[in-house]
């Protein structure tokens, strides 16, 4: 069982116009063009054509992350209507209000939420989003944190795709340290927390986390156990592009905290996610884990059940 468990679709009539010029995708939005989205980024059919060639049994959906937040109760229902099938879909809610997500994981229809790794300028350990995360924990909702692609309002992100290569990343790794070093995942053990791009940076500063919190006071105040124990409650994609850091990850949060992705449709994706894992040679129990079990279990069921 293959499963790819970081994909993202755009729902239409939410601003965003996509089209096909010779050959290449076009995503207009807010008086943009954005040409990163190298597959089909709509049509449910085409996409699951393009998984298919990539050998993924099931795969779980996601909102382009520019369009979380916008109009979610219409968002939502256009992508419970993708779910079943091989299909299992995440939706979007407002953090602000934890019992929009107490309601959407009641419908049934949606296996959790993506949320973006900071929200008005928030990262996710704020005390702004605690009521949030108490309720991820009591639904046992999927809950994908993937940075906002702008972060960081820096002229230098503008050259060489620096603002991707390393801004997005770069973004998710202050998000994971900020709810790690508050307590997050302490205070919530039970949480099923799915960090994009391999954490990003996160784990290279875990030794850095731990001297800080040796002595920092407010770290200290806020976080009882040591920073990698709560580091080791994330679960992780396998999008690092990288065979050495994929090892490092899986021997850092167990194979059964890493979950294949493959960041589809963009070009700083995998076409062949599973190939990158395979190529470890881990254990076949391990192995399964990775491309499939684990995100079957989070999802709480199977995307064709």
């Amino acid at each position: 069982m293959v499963v790819d468990a970081h994909a993202h679709v755009i729902v239409p009539g939410l601003g965003a116009e996509v089209d096909w010029e010779d050959g290449k995708q076009v995503v207009r939005f807010a008086g943009k063009e954005i040409r990163a989205a190298v597959r089909e980024f709509v049509d449910l059919n085409l996409i699951l054509a393009e998984q298919d060639r990539a050998g993924v049994d099931e795969i779980v959906l996601c909102p382009w992350v520019t369009l979380l937040g916008r109009e979610p109760e219409r968002q939502n229902e256009a992508l419970a209507q993708m779910a079943g099938g091989r299909v299992a879909v995440l939706g979007t809610v407002d953090p602000a209000r934890p019992e929009s997500l107490v309601e959407l994981m009641a419908d049934g229809r949606l296996s959790g939420v993506e949320i973006a790794a900071s929200v008005n300028g928030d990262y996710l350990g704020h005390e702004s989003f605690r009521d949030f995360w108490a309720a991820a924990e009591e639904t046992q909702a999927f809950v994908f944190v993937h940075p906002t692609t702008r972060g960081f309002d820096l002229p230098v992100f503008e050259d060489y795709y620096l603002w991707n290569a390393v801004g997005n990343p770069v973004e998710t790794t202050i998000a994971a340290a900020h709810m790690v070093m508050a307590g997050v995942l302490e205070a919530h053990p039970r949480l099923r927390v799915v960090l994009a791009h391999g954490g990003g940076t996160v784990l290279a500063l875990r030794g850095r986390l731990r001297h800080a919190h040796s002595f920092q006071p407010q770290a200290r105040a806020r976080l009882r156990e040591a920073p990698e124990e709560s580091l080791r409650r994330f679960y992780y994609d396998t999008v690092t592009h990288d065979e050495t850091l994929l090892r490092a990850l899986i021997e850092f949060a167990g194979s059964d905290h890493v979950l294949l992705g493959s960041d589809y449709p963009f070009d700083m994706g995998l076409e062949d996610p599973a190939a990158s894992v395979r190529a470890l040679g881990l254990a076949p129990e391990d192995e399964e884990a990775v491309l499939g079990g684990n995100a079957v279990r989070l999802l709480g069921q199977e995307a064709s059940s």
